[in-house]
């Protein structure tokens, strides 16, 4: 045999031993949620709920006895997973987390984005959302036109 069937041979080998990588597309982004047992059984009931095959979910339901270190580590897991293309998070549970929550908005990550919610227990007060203060930042007088004081 020749060299070059020899060396092909071997690419080909080598290949097969390194398996496929996944590239996650579009279509295979998900969604995180966090918050309270209202917003995320809806959005549980939406589609919006997914549990891989080592048990990871891409949701934290929130209720009376849930530490705010759970909360901040679900938080940083969703951040950091690759298959997460947006984050909803009540603002009652961001504010438990603000310190989190801002640092990654200033980190200039893009992706996930964060969405911070209403829930039904809070009213939304976009003052507080890092969404907002980006709109703010290019549009000053946004919150004066829906007739809300500026911070």
């Amino acid at each position: 045999r020749t060299g070059k069937y020899i060396l092909i041979r071997k690419l080909c080998s080598a290949r097969k031993a390194m398996g496929k990588k996944k590239f996650i597309g579009q279509a295979e982004m998900k969604i995180g949620v966090i918050g309270d047992e209202d917003t995320v059984t809806g959005m549980l009931l939406a589609g919006i709920g997914h549990v891989d095959g080592q048990g990871k979910k891409n949701f934290l339901l929130v209720g009376a006895k849930t530490h705010v270190k759970d909360v901040e580590e679900k938080f940083n897991e969703l951040t950091s997973r690759k298959d997460i293309a947006m984050i909803f998070i009540t603002q009652t549970c961001a504010d438990q987390i603000r310190q989190t929550v801002d640092a990654y908005a200033e980190s200039g990550q893009v992706v996930p984005t964060i969405l911070e919610i209403p829930s039904k227990d809070q009213p939304y007060d976009p003052r507080k959302d890092s969404v907002m203060q980006r709109v703010l930042f290019f549009f000053p007088q946004a919150l004066a036109d829906l007739g809300i004081e500026a911070p």
